[in-house]
């Protein structure tokens, strides 16, 4: 046995394994670790709260019913894609992340060598992620959350966003028939549906265009919009956010800041998310305001720490948090963090005359919203795509298509 084999390994802890975490992991994996001075002296370990990652984007349709989803496509073992790799090169540890010690290089009990920060973010309401929770507490809230569904008369959305427009539009084509069929907008729908948006329109990334369009697909569902108005405040407080069944399906008032009240059986709160970042230094941060963490756009080393600490994916400053963003970004990232290892492995001096990889952020218009399971808008690279495209590309199975790759690792060869 060599002397490399017996020292210590150089562990590289990854906190976070959705999209950014399980990406990162396996191109260091495939693509910079074994190109690294002595390979073998180091170690990957990816930390999540849950076994199971899942295809987020699917949950508006997946809180509905199993039968839209293969399970076993929806949610994924973690362990088993990467179960091809060496023990010696690559461990999965199920735990929260609690604390971080720059200083030191810990978190908790888990010492490390380089760090990448890929933690992802909340959703206020427990049906639309996992939320630092096992992926059976998903579970266990969609059945409560379903079998509430029948005696529902008005559900309340929050948030005009992708998340909730998509939210609305399944559950009214669920609750209330697809368009063309025995549904149509003259016809009273059978269960009433409101999404609140606090801007004077919906879908703010589309133009006002496609998202007038959207609203008109919604209304054959079913689905009112009131635009320009915010929820100011909700009774009780914890309706819709709790996942036990007395928050989840709690019946709620719901004021809004023109002065009305507004009565819901059910109440989903879909108002974008919240960082992961709590048990983070708040230095690391951009802000009492901001709670991302404060990471340098173009290479995504976490900017005013120590070395080697990166951060990616919807908990950074980086990027507006997107899939085809974090996807663009891995080999960024990973080819840095291969520098940075080849510059610390050689004192220095390796590395001095490499440069940076740099990222650049894709701004034009660009999301896809599926209108139910067979309409749809959106933009690609700054063009409007046809409602049949929509569902193509995303509408039909909310991207669990593209997921295996992802997971496995055959994305990145």
């Amino acid at each position: 046995m060599s002397q490399e084999d017996t020292a210590p390994k150089k562990t590289i802890l990854i906190l976070g394994a959705s999209y950014a975490g399980i990406s990162t992991a396996h191109y260091l994996l495939k693509h910079i670790i074994p190109k690294l001075p002595s390979p073998s002296s180091y170690h990957i370990t990816l930390v999540s709260p849950s076994t199971h990652t899942i295809c987020r984007p699917a949950c508006p349709r997946a809180l509905i019913s199993d039968s839209f989803f293969d399970q076993s496509k929806l949610f994924v073992s973690i362990p088993l894609q990467f179960n091809h790799y060496p023990s010696s090169t690559f461990q999965f540890i199920q735990a929260n992340a609690t604390s971080l010690d720059t200083e030191n290089r810990t978190t908790q009990s888990f010492p490390f060598y380089a760090l990448i920060i890929a933690i992802g973010s909340s959703t206020p309401s427990p049906l639309l992620s996992l939320n630092s929770s096992p992926h059976t507490s998903l579970q266990s809230t969609w059945t409560t959350f379903r079998a509430a569904l029948p005696s529902a008369r008005h559900i309340v959305i929050g948030g005009g966003g992708p998340v909730g427009i998509e939210t609305a539009g399944e559950l009214g084509e669920y609750l209330n028939g697809r368009p063309g069929g025995w549904f149509t907008s003259s016809r009273k729908p059978s269960v009433k549906i409101t999404v609140l948006c606090s801007a004077d329109k919906i879908l703010p990334v589309l133009r006002p265009a496609l998202a007038q369009k959207g609203e008109g697909m919604l209304s054959r569902v079913g689905v009112t919009v009131l635009k320009s108005v915010s929820v100011v405040s909700v009774t009780p407080e914890f309706a819709g956010r709790s996942p036990d069944s007395n928050g989840l399906t709690s019946k709620a008032r719901i004021g809004l800041s023109n002065g009305e009240m507004i009565d819901a059986d059910l109440y989903i709160p879909a108002t974008g998310t919240v960082p992961n970042t709590a048990f983070l230094p708040k230095d690391l941060l951009v802000g009492d305001a901001d709670l991302r963490v404060r990471t340098n756009p173009q290479t995504f080393r976490v900017e005013g720490t120590h070395e080697r600490i990166y951060s990616i994916g919807d908990c950074s400053s980086a990027f507006r948090p997107a899939v085809h963003n974090i996807l663009a970004g891995i080999p960024v990232l990973c080819k840095n963090i291969g520098k940075d290892l080849r510059a610390a492995a050689a004192e220095g001096k390796a590395g001095e005359g490499e440069a940076d990889t740099q990222f650049k952020e894709d701004t034009r218009e660009m999301q896809l919203v599926p209108i139910g399971r067979s309409a749809g808008v959106g933009a690609a690279m700054g063009w409007a795509v046809p409602g049949w495209m929509v569902w193509l590309i995303k509408g039909r199975d909310y991207w669990v298509w593209t997921t295996g790759r992802l997971w496995s690792g055959r994305q990145w060869g």
